[in-house]
């Protein structure tokens, strides 16, 4: 009835009632019955609002994704990509991309040729008696190669592998030249396994099988081991002087000693601790007394004390008929 304050607090009373969500921590103002512009929202409105782009963004791309797949042609399109994958698997499982590379090379060397990065020139120096065909087709460098994807360890360890060559270089010069030097195994000796002659370096790698005569003037060497012994048994040669070219063979012994095969057929037994102090008790008796031109089968050097000579028949009834000589008698 004092007309103001009955009819605010009604108002205030009215808002509080229209808001029974209204937080516990409200504004004092509104306690105090002051005017406020502060509006609250209900969590579940917001809540809504915060998930439809999401929803409507989502509905949106699903749509465009049935859309593209309802398009005219896409699902013959990825049919035919199917039925192709498959067909290559196969094609490939049974060889064809194998034969496909070897021909036309990989598809990367294609895509590598097609921008201009082909072997177009192959440089080759140092080689003598292996040709250059040879080395190409050993280290696999031909026309379905690119530059860019050749691999020059890979090439190097393919030259290697070749018994001529010893040592190898591959340079790449961009855009489509490649460089390669050589180093060949020079022969060395000849040495003879299992019945077979074959053409050695100095380290004892064997070159190849001997075919024709124009290494015939080479040492020669037989048995196990001797052509991991080429150095020794050339220094004895040299040792030997002019009685060198009479010796027709080195003969490894059990892989421990040498024998030298002359070329009158006699045999020289060398000693195992030292080969060429028997060199030199040869050289002696060939000087004094030419052991080497008188009939006999071996001559042992292998003791230091002592000289043990195998005769022939005819040179055993020659010394039987000077030892047992008979005397005349007298009258």
């Amino acid at each position: 009835m004092d007309g103001g304050r009955r009819i605010l607090q009604s108002i205030k009373g009215a808002v509080m009632a229209a808001l029974p969500l209204w937080p516990a921590h409200a504004p004092a103002s509104l306690h105090s019955g002051a005017v406020s512009t502060f509006y609250p929202v209900a969590p579940s409105a917001g809540r809504i609002l915060k998930n439809r782009p999401a929803g409507f963004i989502g509905r949106y791309l699903n749509r465009r994704r049935f859309a593209i797949f309802a398009r005219p042609g896409v699902g013959l399109l990825a049919v035919a990509a199917l039925f192709s994958g498959v067909g290559f698997m196969g094609w490939a499982q049974n060889g064809g991309y194998d034969d496909f590379a070897v021909k036309h090379g990989a598809p990367w060397d294609m895509a590598a040729r097609a921008l201009g990065f082909e072997i177009s020139a192959v440089t080759i120096t140092g080689q003598s008696r292996v040709s250059e065909k040879e080395l190409l087709e050993a280290a696999g460098v031909g026309p379905q190669q690119s530059l860019p994807f050749l691999d020059p360890n890979s090439t190097r360890e393919k030259l290697l592998a070749i018994p001529l060559v010893k040592s190898a270089r591959v340079m790449k010069l961009y855009p489509n030249r490649l460089v390669v030097t050589v180093e060949e195994r020079m022969p060395y000796a000849l040495w003879q396994r299992d019945g077979q002659v074959f053409v050695v370096s100095e380290d004892g790698v064997s070159i190849d099988a001997l075919r024709t005569d124009r290494y015939l003037t080479l040492p020669f060497v037989v048995g196990r081991g001797a052509e991991k012994r080429l150095p020794e048994y050339v220094a004895l040669l040299k040792s030997m002087g002019d009685l060198a070219h009479r010796v027709k063979a080195g003969v490894r012994v059990a892989d421990r000693r040498w024998d030298l095969d002359m070329t009158n057929g006699v045999t020289v037994r060398l000693s195992e601790q030292d080969p060429a102090a028997s060199i030199a008790v040869l050289l002696r008796l060939q000087h004094e007394s030419r052991i080497l031109d008188k009939d006999i089968l071996s001559i042992d050097l292998r003791s230091r004390d002592r000289v043990a000579v195998r005769l022939t028949e005819e040179g055993l009834i020659a010394h039987e008929t000077l030892t047992h000589k008979p005397h005349k008698g007298g009258g």
